[in-house]
C-alpha cells in the first residue's frame, strides 16, 4: 500500500512560525525597555511562553521561559524597582508566565502520545481490515493506495481487494456509504463475502449476487435506517489467464481507466447494475463485459473521492483528461503517484470523501 500521507494539512508547523516566541519575546523586552509606561510589553511575553509551550520542545521552552525572566529582572534592576513591591510582582508573574509556558507543553505532549497511540490503533486496523495487496501476482504488477477522509482516523469506507482464483485473477474495489468507523464494518463483511466467493463462483453476476447475500445477512442486525440507506458501489473484474483482455462487472461504480503508452482513457465497463446492498429492488444484475488490457498497459481503478475531487471551481477531477500526455505509466506506482500529487494540486486542501486506488501493469508472461 502507498505511503503516502492522508491528511490533507502538513505534518509539521511551517518553519518559520518556530520563531514566533523569538520575535515575541524580543518584542516585548524593547517594548518595557522603551515605553514610557512600566511593563506594557507584558502581554507579548507571556504570550511569548505560551507560544513556546505549544509550538516548540520542552527544552525550547524552558529556554524562552529563562530568557524572559532574565530579561525582565534585568529591566527591573535598570528602572530601580528590583528591590520594592512592584519588582517583586513583576518577577512573580514572569515567572507564572513561563511555568505557565511549560504546563502547555507538557498537556500538549501528552495528547500528543494519546493520538499517536489512537493513530496506530487505528492503522493496525486499517491493514487487518484492508491488507496491503501482493506486488506481484501471475502476469500483474499490482500498487495500491488509500487515504481516509477522516485525516486523523486513517480508515474509512473504501475497500480493494486482489485475489487468484481458479478462474483467473479477481479484482475488487468498492465504496461503503459513508465514512469512518461507521463503514468499517461493511468493509470487513464485503471483503470476507469477495475473498470467499471469488474461490467458488465462475461468473463475476454470481460472485456479486454472494456478496450482496452477505452483506443483507449483515444488515438484519442493523437499524432499519442503516438497511434503508446502506449500499455500496462496487467494480468486479477478472483477469483470465492466456487472455488479452479483461471482464468487468459494475455495481454502480466509477469505470476503470486503461493507460498506456502516454493515454489514458475510460474503459467501458457496460451498463452498470445498482449497488451491492440494493438488491430488495429487485433489478437483474448485469452481464460481464469485456474490455481491452494488452501486455504493458495498466489498469486504473479509483472510488468516487478521486472523480469527485473538485477544484475551486467546483470542477470534478477526470483522470483521462488530467493525466494524458503526463508520462509512460510503465509501473502501477509511477501511475499513482502521479495521480495522488495531482488530485492534491487539483483540490489545493482538504478532502471530504475517502479515496482508494488500484493499479495493476500487465507484464508479457515469462516463457515456458
Amino acid at each position: 500500500m502507498s505511503a503516502v500521507p492522508a491528511t490533507p494539512y502538513p505534518a509539521r508547523w511551517p518553519r518559520y512560525v518556530e520563531f514566533a516566541p523569538g520575535v515575541l519575546v524580543a518584542g516585548g523586552l524593547v517594548w518595557n525597555a522603551l515605553s514610557p509606561q512600566d511593563y506594557w510589553g507584558d502581554p507579548m511575553l507571556t504570550a511569548a511562553s505560551v507560544t513556546a509551550g505549544a509550538l516548540l520542545s520542552l527544552r525550547h521552552t524552558v529556554a524562552v521561559g529563562v530568557v524572559i525572566v532574565v530579561g525582565v529582572f534585568a529591566l527591573t534592576v535598570k528602572d530601580g524597582t528590583a528591590d520594592t513591591v512592584v519588582g517583586h510582582l513583576e518577577l512573580f508573574n514572569t515567572v507564572f508566565a513561563a511555568l505557565m509556558g511549560v504546563g502547555v507543553n507538557r498537556v500538549i505532549a501528552r495528547h500528543g502520545r494519546h493520538l499517536g497511540v489512537v493513530r496506530m490503533v487505528a492503522e493496525a486496523a486499517q491493514r487487518a481490515v484492508l491488507p496491503e495487496p501482493p506486488r506481484r501476482i501471475g502476469p500483474l504488477a499490482v500498487a495500491a493506495c488509500y487515504q481516509a477522509a477522516q485525516s486523523e482516523a486513517r480508515i474509512g469506507g473504501d475497500a480493494y481487494a486482489v485475489q487468484r482464483t481458479p478462474f483467473g485473477v479477481r479484482l475488487l474495489i468498492a465504496d461503503v456509504r459513508g465514512k469512518g468507523m461507521g463503514a468499517v464494518s461493511a468493509v470487513s463483511v464485503l471483503l470476507g463475502a469477495f475473498r470467499e466467493a471469488a474461490e467458488v463462483e465462475a461468473e463475476l453476476p454470481a460472485l456479486a449476487d454472494r456478496m450482496e447475500r452477505a452483506l443483507l445477512r449483515e444488515s438484519e442486525q442493523t437499524s432499519e435506517e442503516n438497511r434503508l440507506e446502506g449500499f455500496i458501489t462496487a467494480l468486479l473484474c477478472e483477469v483470465r489467464r492466456g487472455a488479452d483482455g479483461v471482464r468487468l462487472l459494475d455495481c454502480g461504480h466509477p469505470a476503470p481507466y486503461l493507460c498506456r503508452g502516454s493515454e489514458v482513457r475510460a474503459l467501458d465497463a457496460g451498463e452498470p447494475g445498482l449497488p451491492l446492498g440494493m438488491g430488495a429492488l429487485g433489478a437483474g444484475r448485469p452481464v460481464a463485459t469485456a474490455a481491452p488490457f494488452p501486455v504493458g498497459s495498466t489498469l486504473l481503478l479509483v472510488t468516487d473521492g478521486v472523480t469527485e475531487a473538485r477544484d475551486r471551481a467546483g470542477r470534478f477531477y477526470d483522470p483521462a483528461a488530467q493525466l494524458t500526455g503526463r508520462g509512460s505509466f510503465g509501473a502501477p506506482q509511477e501511475v499513482i503517484d502521479l495521480l495522488v500529487r495531482d488530485i492534491g494540486r487539483w483540490t489545493d486542501g482538504p478532502r471530504d470523501d475517502d479515496m482508494a486506488v488500484l493499479a495493476l501493469t500487465r507484464r508479457p508472461l515469462p516463457a515456458g
